[in-house]
């Protein structure tokens, strides 16, 4: 695991999990938020509420306009980072975003079954990488009515995945050992899960419609980006465009 990786894991044990409680209704179903979008001829983009790729922490104010321009551009989801050390997310972020309507994603290293009771979400992020017991994770989540994304970087990490529950996994084409960002990861990862049944999101990398297209072509159902909308939001539709 990356030093990045480890310093955040230790920051969230350092500041310990805060509780909350939400009715236990369903979430904002991703599924049929992109493939409603995918019907309209759009490509369907999980847009990501990411701080750090503008080198600092948003007010809230600055939270709700991102939601509400991805809403309006397009977006069949919104992802919200809430790792404060070194992303500069909040938890907050999460519950004004969702006022946007879209289904919304937590995004954060989760490691700890506790985190997944901080903050009501729609989705939320669980990384095979971090070492997490899958299937207990997922079973955790939608007992809190949150649909879980696993993610996953090798064949063997989407091999444990396609075990659990889960209707949805992630191919994360950053690999969180070097960081280093490579598309053909999902390319090479989407095939094997083919026959599965699962909707597959692409993560990471996909900064022009060129790249978009690549993705959706190799199979992805979903695309999430991040840093590419940060300095513009309004380039979601130009993203989106097929």
């Amino acid at each position: 695991m990356h030093q990045i990786v480890e310093g955040i894991i230790k920051a969230s044990r350092e500041r310990g999990f805060r509780q909350a409680s939400w009715p236990k209704d369903e979430g904002r179903d991703l599924i049929a938020s992109a493939r409603a979008m995918r019907s309209r001829g759009y490509n369907p983009i999980i847009a990501e509420i990411k701080p750090k790729a503008i080198g600092r922490a948003l007010t809230a104010e600055e939270v709700a306009a991102y939601a509400r321009a991805y809403a309006n551009n397009n977006a069949c989801s919104i992802s919200v980072l809430t790792e404060p050390t070194y992303f500069k997310g909040a938890l907050e972020n999460v519950t004004i975003a969702r006022r946007a309507k879209l289904p919304v994603l937590r995004k954060d290293f989760i490691f700890d079954e506790r985190q997944l009771g901080e903050v009501q979400a729609d989705l939320v992020l669980l990384i095979a990488s971090l070492g997490i017991d899958l299937e207990r994770f997922v079973e955790h989540a939608m007992s809190l009515g949150m649909e879980p994304l696993v993610e996953v970087h090798t064949p063997e990490e989407l091999e444990a995945a396609l075990k659990t529950d889960s209707r949805i996994i992630g191919i994360n084409n950053r690999n969180l050992n070097t960081l280093e960002v490579d598309l053909g990861t999902f390319e090479r990862l989407a095939p094997l899960a083919s026959d599965a049944g699962v909707f597959l999101v692409a993560e990471s990398g996909v900064h022009t419609r060129e790249e978009a297209k690549r993705m959706m072509d190799a199979g992805a159902d979903a695309l999430l980006i991040g840093t590419a909308l940060m300095d513009g939001p309004e380039r979601l539709a130009w993203l989106a465009r097929r």
